[in-house]
C-alpha cells in the first residue's frame, strides 16, 4: 500500500492476500510506516507482475483437443455399431404350416374297380428365406404315386388343383419382384392360376411391367383344358392410397396353346377403382386376335370375355353389388364343382345385383338375382341365387353356411344345392361337414345331376403332430364312387 505525498509516493502497509473471488479478496494487513487512510492505493510487487506475464506466455503456447459437432451421429460410432451382434429379425425364416403324408382308396361302383393313392398335404408360411426377401406360401394337397387309378378325376382331385403354392419376391425399395409356383399373376388375376412363374421390373412409383407363363391347372378356369399352355407381358400402373382414392390398371398380351399347338391369342384388360371400403369398380375384358380361316370375315379383333362389378358398402354390416358378365363361347370349366361355389361367377350371364346382410349373432344373409337372354328366347331368363352364414349357432361353435342357386345362360341351365357345417372341439379337434346335390345340362356335355358328402375330422396331437381323416360319398350319372382318406404329419 502506498500513499501519495509531497515527497511522492511512500509505502505505508503490505497485504497478503487470504483468500479470493471473481471481483473480490481478503487480505492480511501488515503495517510498515502507519495506518491505512482513505485514498491509499494497493499495487502488486514488481516481481509478481513478472510472474504472471511469464504464465500468461506459456498459456498461449499449450495446446487443447478440439470439439467438432456432428449434424448426424458420429461417424465412428456408427462403424462401431455395424460390428455390434444384433438378434435377427422376427419375419426372417419364420415358418409356420404343417406337412404330411395322405393315403387315398377309392371305390369306384359303376365299373367295380378299387384304387389307391399316395400323396402329400403341406400348409406353408415361411417368410424371408435365409435373410432374403423370398416368401414360400400357400397350400399342396396332390397324390404323387397312384395304383390302379383311371378314368375321371374325384370332386377332391379338382378341389385340390384349385389351391396355391409358390415362392415370391418382392424386395422394398427394389425394383424387381418374381414368384415362381402355383400361383396368380398379382397384376392379371383374371387368367387364373398358372403353373410356371412371373418376373417384373418396377418403373418409379406407379409402373410394372413383366413377363409370365405356365400351364392352366386350375379347372374353375373358363377356358380350362389340362393341357393349356400360356405365354404373355403385362404393364400395370397404380396409384393412391388406402385411405382415399386408388386404382389399378393393367394391359397385356397372352398366346394360348394346347399341347403346343396354336389355340388363342388375345388382349387383357384389367382396371380397378376404389374409394375407401365404400366403392369398388373392377373390370376385366379380354379381347381376341382371329386370324383368316375359311370365312374371309372372321378376321380381326373381338370381344371374348367381359366381366364387370360394382360394389357399394355405405356402412359396414350392409353392401351392395351389381355385376354384367359376357362369354362369346362357351366356358370349358369342370362342371363337377358347380355344387360347391366355386363357379358362381360364370353361372350368371348378362346383368345381375346382390345385397349381403351382417345381422347379430353373426347371421349373414345375401341374395343375387339377374336376368339374361338367350339367342332364339322370346323372353329373358332368371337366375337366382340365395344363401346364409351363421358363425356360430347359440354358442354350440358350430359354424353352418348353405346356398341355394338356379342358372338359365346361353351355355347351360340348372341349379344346384350346398350344406357347409364346421365345428372345433377345444383347439385340438376339429370337424367338417359338406354336402351338395346339383342338376346340370350344357350343350357340351349334355344332363349332368350329382349329389355327394363329405366328412372330415382333424386331431393335433401334440404341440407337433396331427392326425386327419375323412370320407366323401359320390353319386352322379357320370361317376358314382366312395373315397376315403387318411394323412399324418407334423406341424412347425
Amino acid at each position: 500500500m502506498k500513499r501519495a505525498g509531497d515527497n511522492g509516493e511512500s509505502l505505508i502497509a503490505e497485504l497478503v492476500v487470504v483468500s479470493g473471488a471473481s471481483t473480490s479478496a481478503v487480505c492480511e494487513i501488515k503495517p510498515v510506516s502507519g495506518e491505512l487512510q482513505v485514498g491509499d492505493t494497493a499495487r502488486l510487487a514488481p516481481e509478481v507482475v513478472e510472474e504472471l506475464k511469464t504464465r500468461r506466455a506459456a498459456a498461449d503456447s499449450l495446446k487443447y483437443p478440439q470439439v467438432v459437432s456432428f449434424t448426424e451421429e458420429d461417424p465412428l460410432e456408427a462403424e462401431l455399431r455395424e460390428y455390434v451382434p444384433r438378434p435377427p429379425l422376427q419375419e426372417i425364416n419364420r415358418a409356420r404350416g404343417r406337412i404330411g403324408f395322405e393315403y387315398n382308396g377309392i371305390r369306384d361302383h359303376s365299373s367295380s374297380v378299387g384304387s389307391s393313392q399316395l400323396g402329400l398335404v403341406l400348409r406353408a408360411d415361411v417368410t424371408r428365406l435365409g435373410g432374403s426377401y423370398w416368401n414360400f406360401n400357400g397350400y399342396y394337397r396332390g397324390r404323387v404315386h397312384s395304383r390302379n387309378r383311371s378314368g375321371n378325376e374325384t370332386l377332391t382331385d379338382l378341389i385340390n388343383r384349385t389351391y396355391q403354392l409358390g415362392l415370391t419376391y418382392n424386395r422394398p425399395g427394389s425394383s424387381w419382384v418374381a414368384g415362381l409356383g402355383r400361383l396368380y399373376v398379382p397384376w392379371a388375376s383374371s387368367l387364373n392360376t398358372i403353373d410356371g412363374g412371373y418376373f417384373g421390373r418396377r418403373i418409379g412409383k406407379s409402373f410394372t411391367t413383366g413377363l409370365f407363363g405356365g400351364s392352366s391347372p386350375d379347372p374353375t378356369s373358363w377356358r380350362y383344358a389340362p393341357d393349356r399352355q400360356l405365354l404373355g407381358a403385362f404393364v400395370n400402373y397404380e396409384g393412391g392410397t388406402f385411405e382415399s382414392f386408388r386404382h389399378t390398371n393393367t394391359v397385356g398380351l397372352a398366346l394360348n396353346r394346347i399341347n403346343w399347338d396354336p389355340d388363342r391369342q388375345f388382349a387383357f384388360f384389367e382396371n380397378g377403382f376404389f374409394y375407401k371400403q365404400i366403392v369398388s369398380v373392377y373390370h376385366n375384358l379380354e379381347v381376341d386376335y382371329l386370324r383368316a380361316g375359311l370365312d374371309p370375315e372372321t378376321k380381326g379383333l373381338e370381344a371374348s370375355r367381359s366381366f364387370l362389378t360394382v360394389r357399394v358398402q355405405p356402412v359396414s354390416r350392409i353392401s351392395f353389388d351389381v355385376n354384367h358378365n359376357y362369354f362369346k363361347d362357351i366356358p370349358t370349366f369342370d362342371s363337377q364343382l358347380i355344387g360347391t361355389g366355386l363357379l358362381d361367377r360364370y353361372l350368371f350371364q348378362g346383368t345381375s345385383a346382390g345385397m349381403r346382410v351382417d345381422l347379430p349373432y353373426r347371421i349373414t344373409p345375401y341374395v343375387s338375382i339377374g336376368r339374361s337372354s338367350r339367342s332364339g328366347d322370346d323372353e329373358r331368363s332368371w337366375n337366382q341365387m340365395y344363401g346364409v352364414t351363421i358363425g356360430e349357432i347359440m354358442n354350440t361353435g358350430i359354424r353352418l353356411d348353405t346356398r341355394f342357386s338356379e342358372f338359365n345362360s346361353s351355355f347351360a341351365d340348372g341349379s344346384y344345392q350346398s350344406l357347409s357345417i364346421s365345428r372345433e372341439l377345444g383347439e385340438r379337434l376339429r370337424l367338417d361337414l359338406q354336402a351338395g346335390r346339383q342338376n346340370f345340362a350344357s350343350r357340351l356335355t349334355g344332363a349332368n345331376s350329382a349329389h355327394w358328402v363329405t366328412l372330415q375330422a382333424d386331431w393335433f396331437l401334440g404341440r407337433h403332430y396331427f392326425l386327419g381323416s375323412g370320407v366323401t360319398v359320390y353319386r352322379g350319372s357320370i361317376q358314382d364312387y366312395d373315397q376315403w382318406m387318411l394323412n399324418l404329419g407334423y406341424r412347425f
